[in-house]
């Protein structure tokens, strides 16, 4: 099984990319799990364009991305809430890739929260994010309230409970991840899957 992690904070040493390096070592340690991680922030896509229609140089970088997402059975989007909001980068992400790379795909969706948010993030991501792609989000989701005390490589400034907590459901989420995944490779196969009449979704 092969799970992509995209994380979608524009920062370079972000809290998102910390909680997305604490699952990728879950899905390798306790699923044995492949699995490969993109940080937005350390490497950011460069803002869509038309240019992207035409091979544009900028978008050189895209064929190596386009080609993991496109042998990956499933991902994990983790983003931060911004201002009650997905920010610019995850959004620009879905704008960038679309099928064959994430059409019936599983997708678990994962937010980050400095203190107790969290929620806007997930609503907006099931809301506006897989009409022409055709990703599917599962309904279980992950957030990753008080991101500071968790996720931590050094355990020592952890919070027990919490890290406890989110470890938990972490481990479940991925469960159910996997279950979907190995679930819906058949349908990927379904040859009644038909996108050049339905290119876009409704």
């Amino acid at each position: 099984m092969n799970i992509g992690i995209i994380t979608g904070s524009h920062r370079r040493d972000s809290q998102s990319a910390k909680v997305g390096r604490f699952l990728t070592t879950l899905l390798k340690t306790e699923f044995g799990a492949n699995t490969w991680m993109r940080d937005l922030g350390a490497e950011p896509l460069p803002l869509w364009d038309e240019d992207i229609w035409n091979n544009g140089p900028q978008w050189n970088q895209l064929k190596s991305l386009s080609a993991q997402l496109t042998e990956s059975d499933g991902l994990i989007i983790v983003a931060p809430e911004w201002h009650g909001m997905a920010p610019a980068a995850i959004k620009n992400f879905f704008l960038c890739v679309g099928m064959p790379e994430l059409a019936h795909k599983p997708a678990l969706a994962c937010a980050v929260s400095a203190g107790e948010g969290g929620a806007y993030v997930i609503a907006e991501l099931r809301m506006s994010s897989y009409k022409n792609n055709r990703l599917c989000w599962l309904p279980e989701h992950l957030i990753a309230r008080s991101v500071k005390t968790i996720c931590n490589a050094d355990a020592t400034f952890n919070d027990t409970d919490l890290q406890t907590e989110f470890s938990a459901r972490a481990h479940y989420a991925i469960t159910l991840l996997l279950g979907y995944a190995k679930a819906l490779r058949p349908v990927r196969e379904d040859t009644q899957i038909d996108h050049s009449a339905f290119m876009n979704g409704m």
